[in-house]
């Protein structure tokens, strides 16, 4: 007798075979990386497009930083496999600056280094998550994080903090999104995409709240050195010591040291967390291209000189971007506190006409806007709700006054 496969596992009769997963299928595109890759493609082609798409820095990578990957890059040492939770040093590294940067204490066999942040977080939620478990999103969110919950299995359970609350959620807000499958709550201080910054308090209180449920705490410091106006960075895991052994801290050189295009970030968590991420990592990707780990290890473990630097320069461009957006009627943007985003509220501008155009969404006037007069931004929808732009001002001073001055013209037509 020949085994029946099961009905539930195969495409309806006569309907042809699946070509892409379900699970795959499911997952929406980066939505900044694709404003991003239009963007340069557009350049590529000799339009003068500005981009406000992608958070990076225009900076180059620190001189010391390279000239650690080239000696890296001539040890044969290199040239090999090496453990796949990280080089040892480097993880060492990673420990010692948690406890300068966020004054938390781990030991590096805590520290899993993976391929860029985006790799901690996906390995994060598979560590953590079983199918059907519930994660508090505060909204607007990063476009990845929803996507590699779902991809893990798990649930993203959006709580939305508006402008009228400075895009801050409340204990009370995340009380109400609390049921019995709620396993782990996201926390990200600064914010991508708003800058917004909680306060010690606020940090204290949300992280007293979720180890008061036994919540888990995910929690990204990525942009944990670009704070402005005097506001502080403040790490849950040391704000709330509570959450204890239900914490995982996820960072990477990415933001901090100009280093987008080298891909490696890290996860920090308990050793049981680490150690299954990491058995992980072994079957998806092996070891973190040990070059890069070597210029992550100068980075990390180097002088922030360099960083401050950017930091001014970013400093310097915020005010200008937020002064510029301000000053189009149907513009409202906070002045960001974090990170090197702006996120204007253009609810106003929806349903106007423009160009002809009477666009319904900020999607759809993200898209005439990159149409009519070049300027690439993100939508709100990549985030959260419609009705907001994010654009990033990690770029060169005169493209942020040209493209925020294109905006201001064309954006004054709307009737």
């Amino acid at each position: 007798m020949t085994a029946t496969p099961d009905a539930q596992t195969q495409d309806a009769p006569n309907e042809p075979r699946r070509r892409i997963s379900k699970r795959i299928a499911a997952i929406a595109e980066s939505a900044t990386l694709a404003v991003d890759a239009k963007a340069k493609a557009l350049k590529a082609a000799g339009r003068p497009v500005i981009g406000f798409g992608a958070g990076e820095p225009d900076f180059p990578t620190p001189d010391y930083i390279v000239e650690a990957a080239i000696d890296a890059a001539r040890q044969p040492r290199f040239h090999r496999y090496s453990p796949a939770g990280g080089l040892p040093e480097l993880k060492q590294a990673i420990a010692e600056k948690t406890l300068r940067d966020s004054g938390y204490t781990v030991d590096p066999a805590q520290v899993l280094v993976t391929n860029g942040g985006k790799q901690a977080v996906y390995e994060s939620f598979a560590t953590l998550l079983d199918p059907g478990d519930e994660v508090l999103v505060p909204t607007p969110f990063w476009t990845t994080y929803p996507e590699a919950i779902r991809l893990a299995g798990g649930v993203p359970v959006e709580v939305f903090a508006g402008p009228e609350q400075g895009y801050l959620v409340t204990v009370d807000q995340l009380e109400a999104a609390l049921t019995p499958r709620t396993k782990i709550l996201l926390f990200v201080s600064p914010s991508n995409p708003t800058g917004a910054v909680y306060s010690p308090d606020q940090v204290k209180e949300i992280g007293d709240w979720a180890a008061g449920h036994d919540l888990w705490v995910v929690t990204d410091e990525i942009y944990e050195h670009l704070t402005y106006d005097g506001v502080p960075f403040t790490s849950i895991a040391t704000a709330s010591p509570a959450i204890g052994d239900r914490m995982v801290i996820l960072n990477g050189v990415a933001k901090t040291y100009a280093m987008t295009g080298w891909r490696v970030g890290w996860m920090i968590g308990p050793k049981d967390v680490v150690k299954a991420a990491t058995n992980l990592q072994s079957h998806a990707t092996s070891n973190v291209s040990n070059v890069p780990q070597m210029a992550a290890l100068a980075a990390v473990s180097g002088p922030l000189t360099a960083v401050n630097e950017m930091k001014v320069a970013f400093d310097r461009r915020r005010i200008a971007m937020v002064e510029g957006l301000n000053a189009i009627d149907g513009v409202e943007c906070p002045v960001p506190k974090g990170a090197f985003y702006a996120y204007a509220d253009v609810r106003s501008l929806l349903g106007r006409e423009l160009g002809g155009i009477r666009p319904a969404s900020s999607a759809e006037l993200a898209a005439l806007i990159l149409d009519k007069v070049e300027v690439a931004v993100v939508p709100g929808e990549a985030f959260g709700p419609s009705g907001y732009l994010r654009l990033s001002y990690a770029l060169g001073d005169a493209d942020l006054a040209t493209g925020v001055g294109r905006l201001q013209e064309f954006l004054a037509t709307a009737q």
